[in-house]
């Protein structure tokens, strides 16, 4: 039956394919509003939309190409409702069958985890919807300012002493938390340009406050750019000596870390970097990490840096009537240098930050999260580090997020917050607390299965799941229901980020790391065209795509550390480059392809052929991941193209190149016939 069922093309027209309302509220007051649903002509005998409290029966409005126009209004709690659409009367005169078209599609019966839901105060960023995000790791994009550079030996850190590399091209090192090469926030400034030409809309930049990382995930001071990307104005001071790893006697990385010369000159540079980025017309977000901070960190100071300071209390570590004791959870009352506390995941560099008993720190992060997003710093979201991590408990996590959304979005209505979940995500998409995610479960993990048989860490292989369309259209289609229209818009689309390998290593079909398979192998037997392949699925799936830096110029690597690779400037892959801006204009340039409807219109063993479409625009994408040309006959009347209509071909990726020659396919009978290529896809436009 759902084979059947699936033919029928029953989706919601005008508005997005999740959101079945209008963005407006046109023609609702009160607690109601205007729902609209279509289905093939002639193909319903009567449509009702359900929810917990009432059936109400849905008009036929108007007919259009070959559809039907149902709508109706929908009274509503003011805290919104759950809904599913029944259709009855289906099929042919022989066999008329009743379905329900929930967030999955067509099924034979309701299913309350797919309903539709709508909560009316729920708005994302219209800014950030299908938005071109560009992730950057700061210490590895480029070096404008060589006399911030940390220094060798200038602090210890996890029993090693920082190290300064001077060969920018250099492999990152298999222990590389304290390997430093020198990027910073004027090299992104200097290359501005050069992301601009890109296509780039957003820069997301991970963590910028003060640390003793090359990652920065934990934090010291979260009211300060780290002068190591930032500006260092006071300089003085002693680097440790070989064997000496007390950073008491760090005094040059205590002066340039610890001034407040150095501090506010660096928070006075990133004034001056985010105008210069909004003058071009482009957003940045900063990494929130809230869960933890570091053991360096001025609450704690396990390395007691800030000890005795004059502008500085005295930390937890150090003093048990330190102002920030209840900021951490010890078990003892071993005072003084208390090393007696709870680390996240049990690390003692990362203590947990204990909310729970403190309203002091939970007030301080509140201000924290108003302060980058207000004038003078004025930056436009979040990005939540492990966000479901936060707190000791489910009910304490969802209420400070909570708190935490009120606080940002009353200092900027227009701040984006995206958080880091590997788990449903839905209980926090309710449109009060976070706006969407980092789209590993709907986006990330299916391409990287389908595509190269490999998990994203390139950590496992699974024949069974490259090129095998009914997982991955399952595995979308249940993730992707765990968004409402708002949320899927704006999650963040990354085939590749500093937690994983690099997509384009993961087209080796390889298992390795490091430890097992050495750097240069993470180069070895990458296949480009897949590559290609997964960048057009990027730049044409719902949701903002997110391009890592690096990825666009060919940068390949193995999980952390290896997928931290420098930008290779001067060495980039320069047909890759090109494929990214096309692909980037061509997304950029569609209201269908950053904000439209989805839907999945043929699969095969190998072969994925979906629709993003609106009122005005109708694009069919067609991806074949398998060693053969095939001829493929897509039903693409099912997205509105009508018999006679002209395709298109917008970018077309084969396994020795690309091509943007606009080839021309005629539709017939509702169906496009495509021969396509072996490892290729195809962007094709309906041009009427």
């Amino acid at each position: 039956m759902n084979n059947f069922l699936n033919r029928q093309a029953f989706f919601a027209d005008g508005t997005p394919f999740y959101r079945l309302y209008t963005a407006d509220g046109a023609e609702a007051a009160g607690c109601s509003v205007r729902l609209r649903f279509r289905t093939a002509k002639d193909n319903a005998a009567s449509v009702m939309v359900v929810t917990d409290c009432v059936r109400a029966k849905m008009h036929k409005s108007f007919s259009e190409r070959n559809f039907d126009y149902y709508e109706t209004v929908l009274h509503y709690p003011e805290c919104g409702t759950n809904y599913y659409f029944e259709i009855a009367g289906i099929g042919t005169s022989e066999e008329r069958i009743t379905a329900v078209y929930n967030k999955r599609s067509t099924m034979d019966r309701a299913q309350d985890y797919y309903n539709f839901k709508f909560y009316p105060d729920f708005k994302t960023p219209d800014w950030a919807k299908g938005a071109v995000f560009y992730q950057i790791f700061t210490d590895r994009f480029c070096n404008g300012d060589p006399s911030n550079d940390v220094l060798d030996h200038e602090y210890s850190y996890v029993k090693l002493h920082s190290e300064q590399e001077k060969d920018w091209g250099a492999y990152p090192h298999n222990m590389d938390v304290c390997h430093f090469y020198g990027g910073d926030l004027q090299g992104i400034m200097d290359k501005l340009d050069y992301l601009q030409d890109l296509g780039v809309e957003v820069l997301y930049l991970n963590p910028i406050f003060v640390s003793p990382s090359n990652h920065k995930y934990d934090i010291q001071d979260y009211d300060y750019v780290d002068p190591h990307f930032g500006r260092i104005v006071d300089d003085e001071g002693d680097v440790l000596v070989e064997g000496d790893m007390d950073n008491r006697h760090a005094g040059r990385y205590i002066r340039r870390v610890t001034n407040k010369k150095n501090l506010e000159a660096s928070n006075e540079f990133f004034i001056q970097f985010v105008e210069e980025v909004h003058r071009r017309g482009m957003k940045v977000i900063l990494d929130g990490v809230f869960n933890h901070c570091g053991s360096f960190n001025k609450w704690m100071d396990r390395e007691q840096i800030y000890e005795g300071q004059e502008d500085y209390e005295p930390g937890a570590y150090v003093d048990e009537k330190s102002p920030y004791r209840s900021f951490f959870k010890f078990f003892s009352e071993n005072w003084p240098y208390n090393k007696d506390y709870d680390g996240w995941w049990g690390h003692d560099t990362l203590p947990k930050l204990n909310y729970e008993d403190s309203e002091s720190l939970c007030d301080y992060i509140l201000r924290i999260g108003q302060k980058w997003v207000s004038p003078p710093y004025n930056t436009d979201g979040w990005r939540l580090d492990v966000a479901a991590d936060l707190g000791y408990s489910p009910e304490y996590n969802h209420a400070f997020w909570k708190r935490f959304r009120k606080a940002v979005k009353d200092a900027n209505p227009e701040a984006l917050i995206l958080a880091e979940n590997y788990t449903d995500p839905a209980s926090w998409l309710e449109g009060d607390e976070w706006d969407t995610v980092m789209n590993y479960e709907a986006f990330m993990e299916p391409i990287t299965w389908f595509l190269t048989g490999v998990e994203k860490h390139s950590d496992e292989r699974r024949e069974d799941l490259l090129c095998n369309p009914e997982t991955f259209e399952g595995a979308m289609s249940h993730h992707m229901s765990r968004f409402e229209y708002e949320s899927l818009y704006v999650a963040m689309n990354e085939l590749s980020n500093h937690d994983h390998s690099r997509f384009l290593t993961r087209t080796n079909g390889q298992v390795g790391r490091i430890q097992s398979k050495g750097t240069e192998a993470a180069e070895e037997g990458i296949n480009e065209a897949v590559m290609r392949e997964a960048v057009i699925m990027q730049m044409t799936w719902p949701g903002a795509p997110t391009v890592y830096y690096g990825d666009e110029v060919g940068v390949c690597g193995w999980t952390d550390p290896d997928n931290r690779r420098t930008y290779p400037w001067g060495h980039e892959d320069k047909q890759m480059l090109l494929f990214h801006k096309e692909a980037i204009r061509i997304h950029r340039n569609s209201t269908a392809l950053r904000t439209g409807s989805y839907k999945m219109l043929y699969t095969a063993w190998g072969i994925l052929a979906y629709g993003r479409f609106d009122e005005k625009e109708r694009y069919t994408v067609i991806v074949n991941n398998t060693q053969d040309t095939v001829n493929v006959a897509i039903p693409v009347w099912q997205i509105g193209v009508t018999d006679g209509s002209r395709m298109e071909q917008q970018l077309m990726s084969s396994s020795a190149s690309f091509t943007k020659v606009p080839d021309i396919y005629v539709v017939t009978d509702g169906y496009l016939m495509v021969a396509i290529p072996k490892t290729s896809a195809v962007i094709l436009k309906d041009i009427g």
